[in-house]
């Protein structure tokens, strides 16, 4: 998103409102949301008896206690990144893997949960929007729209079966021990590798082939109870 920012005022562009309100969006998930995400682990495993993050300060909404530099600028650049990973210690868990795999979903199932409720709160504003014409009604919209499509895209590319990723510690409960561990030794290298796919947009499009396809779904059932007042 930035880069297209970026791009737009190098050829002398004026930004649009709705890369404006998008930019915004993407503020208010980096520093609202996101935090929720990293808690979500930290609840998960602190109630599956692993207090590793809560003695540690991450069982908070605090944002200066999750953010990383180069996952919030991956956001920015191209509206997908991550947090600084929640401490776990799988040896606390009843069963490991099972305790390990609920901790890493809890993550991008807060996303997907806040998605739901920004969609829903999209909708009011767009019931309000045609009945009043407001203009706050129509950038409050926009606003929980990109928000809610941010959100998405974080569940989709934290799903990923690829270390460090959520979806790694998921898939763990179908992989070996010993090849899971193994493969999570060359967890920074994979990290730089996946940054680098995601900027030269090789990863970028069928990720977001997938979050479109989410969040036009959840649209549509957010949008159920709202109908009737439009038609």
């Amino acid at each position: 998103m930035l880069l297209q920012l970026i791009r737009s005022l190098m050829r002398g562009e004026t930004p649009g409102i709705s890369m404006i309100i998008n930019f915004f969006a993407i503020v208010f998930v980096v520093f609202c949301t996101l935090p929720v995400h990293e808690f979500a682990h930290a609840w998960a495993a602190n109630k599956l008896g692993d207090d590793t993050a809560r003695l540690q300060g991450r069982l908070t909404l605090s944002p200066l206690a999750h953010l990383d530099p180069i996952g919030a600028l991956m956001i920015f650049l191209v509206g997908f990144g991550y947090a600084k990973p929640v401490p776990v210690n799988p040896r606390r868990f009843k069963n490991p893997k099972a305790g390990m795999a609920i901790t890493a979903a809890a993550g991008p199932a807060s996303n997907l949960l806040m998605a739901l409720i920004f969609l829903f709160l999209r909708h009011g504003a767009d019931l309000w929007l045609a009945k009043t014409g407001s203009i706050v009604a129509q950038v409050t919209e926009l606003f929980f729209y990109f928000a809610a499509s941010v959100n998405v895209s974080l569940a989709v590319f934290n799903l990923l079966p690829i270390p460090p990723l959520d979806g790694s510690r998921v898939v763990s409960l179908v992989l070996p021990t010993e090849l899971y561990f193994k493969i999570m030794q060359y967890e920074r290298y994979i990290r730089l590798v996946i940054f680098a796919l995601l900027l030269m947009g090789w990863l970028t499009a069928p990720l977001s082939f997938l979050s479109t396809k989410l969040l036009s779904g959840f649209d549509w059932l957010t949008g159920l109870p709202f109908r009737a007042f439009l038609s």
